[in-house]
């Protein structure tokens, strides 16, 4: 029998008793995002049950009582501590900044295009002024912006309004070098090498249906279970910029080719 408490995230729940998948989508409509099985690895496994109960506008004990009966049993006593761990502490330059110091920038309508807002933000990034912050108004934690920015020196802090509303704010302590654009970089060098060098030896995924952050998501996913003698062919919309730096830090090596507008392809190995 699995113990649980608020804290227990719901991939656990989900690995542990597949039936808890329906039992968890009836507590609210909000959770059917769930049946979506690549929606799910990416929701599901940085999730507590006090985060979903916030998201889907019901309380933790709801989903004891619909979890319980499937053999999971509740500690009790996890429940008020959990509550703080959940809390996120403000950090300092959230407490005394001035309303001329931030900077909104609302990405929300441009995602829903289906375009990427990368551009967008460098750009208004650029502007920032030192001891300024750029809030970004999202529908989900962009993770890779905070990770890219965060080796850039800013300083970020993410809050969830709602399961639609997520606001996420960069400080500039001082000036630095903000993301340097890498256009005259060839990613496509070497690419019929690289492509005769795994030839038989290629995993394939395609994610150019998948809405952000869904695509850089699955490609890692992909990634972490890749045999270290095959490479991964990525069919994408467009050069994920987030991704990239986060191949250099695991070690990957990459070659993307720009067929047409709205249409790349890349190919991820070890070396």
């Amino acid at each position: 029998m699995m113990t649980i408490n608020a804290n227990t995230k719901i991939s656990s729940l989900l690995k542990y008793n597949a039936d808890a998948l329906e039992a968890i989508v009836s507590i609210s409509p909000k959770f059917t995002k769930l049946r979506n099985p690549i929606l799910r690895k990416v929701i599901a496994a940085r999730t507590s049950i006090a985060m979903a109960s916030k998201f889907g506008g019901c309380s933790v004990d709801d989903f004891f009582n619909k979890l319980q009966p499937l053999g999971f049993e509740i500690d009790i006593s996890a429940i008020e501590m959990e509550k703080v761990i959940e809390n996120k502490p403000v950090p300092a330059f959230m407490k005394n900044i001035a309303a001329d110091k931030m900077i909104e920038l609302d990405v929300r309508a441009v995602i829903e295009s289906g375009k990427d807002p990368l551009d967008i933000i460098v750009k208004k990034v650029k502007t920032l002024q030192t001891g300024a912050v750029l809030k970004i108004i999202n529908s989900f934690e962009p993770t890779p912006l905070m990770h890219l920015l965060g080796k850039q020196g800013f300083q970020s802090y993410s809050e969830t309004i709602n399961d639609d509303l997520v606001n996420t704010y960069f400080y500039k302590q001082s000036e630095i070098n903000v993301l340097a654009e890498n256009k005259e970089t060839d990613y496509s060098k070497g690419w019929d090498e690289i492509l005769n060098r795994f030839n038989d030896k290629l995993e394939t995924i395609d994610v150019r249906a998948l809405e952000m952050p869904l695509p850089m998501h699955t490609i890692l996913e992909a990634l972490a279970i890749l045999p270290t003698d095959k490479a991964l062919f990525v069919y994408h919309k467009r050069i994920p910029v987030f991704l990239l730096p986060e191949l250099e830090e695991k070690q990957f090596s990459y070659r993307i080719k720009e067929i047409s507008d709205g249409e790349v392809q890349l190919v991820i190995y070890k070396n």
